[in-house]
């Protein structure tokens, strides 16, 4: 227990200076996310390319395709629309010279970078494998295999679909939210 030069106990001092909160930390956590426009800008992207893929494919193909809403490839790119409205949201809010801007900015060029090359690619290797792996005899270990996922990268259409969703995203949440200043 801490004692004051009289003797007596700090504790209700410390208490009684401490500010009371109505808030709990969970509904504090909760508001400051569902307020966070950079934040909710990226989730919304993403949300908003996954649901047009869902919706492109029961158009082509006329068949709910659930995996459509969290997999990855297709038009447009999810994870283009996704960083490149967070590099916006974070720019207009906080400014296009600073740090912060130009940290979200590379990631968001590097995320585009990797889904038109790296992850392209081992799709289209996928898409040569699984061929093989079909016209293997019956009799092979490696003919009763899973396929392998095709649909991995994107095409740089997808990426600019992706980017220019992002893009169009964080700015109309600018003005949804009221967050940030325009230039």
């Amino acid at each position: 227990m801490v004692m004051d030069e009289m003797g007596g106990s700090t504790v209700g001092l410390i208490q009684d200076a401490m500010p009371k909160s109505t808030e709990t930390p969970t509904s504090y956590i909760t508001s400051s996310v569902l307020t966070n426009y950079p934040l909710m800008s990226a989730v919304l992207a993403f949300a908003l390319a996954q649901s047009f893929k869902f919706i492109t494919t029961w158009y082509k193909e006329r068949r709910w395709d659930l995996k459509q809403l969290i997999g990855s490839g297709g038009m447009p790119s999810s994870h283009s629309a996704t960083v490149t409205a967070l590099a916006v949201a974070v720019g207009l809010q906080e400014g296009f010279g600073g740090s912060l801007f130009a940290t979200a900015l590379i990631l968001a060029f590097v995320v585009m970078y990797d889904a038109t090359g790296v992850r392209l690619q081992a799709g289209r290797q996928a898409e040569v494998l699984n061929q093989i792996v079909c016209e293997l005899p019956s009799e092979h270990p490696l003919a009763e295999s899973r396929p392998l996922r095709e649909l991995l990268g994107h095409t740089p259409t997808q990426v600019v679909a992706g980017a220019l969703l992002g893009l169009g995203t964080a700015t109309i949440m600018l003005f949804i939210t009221g967050s940030g200043s325009l230039p």
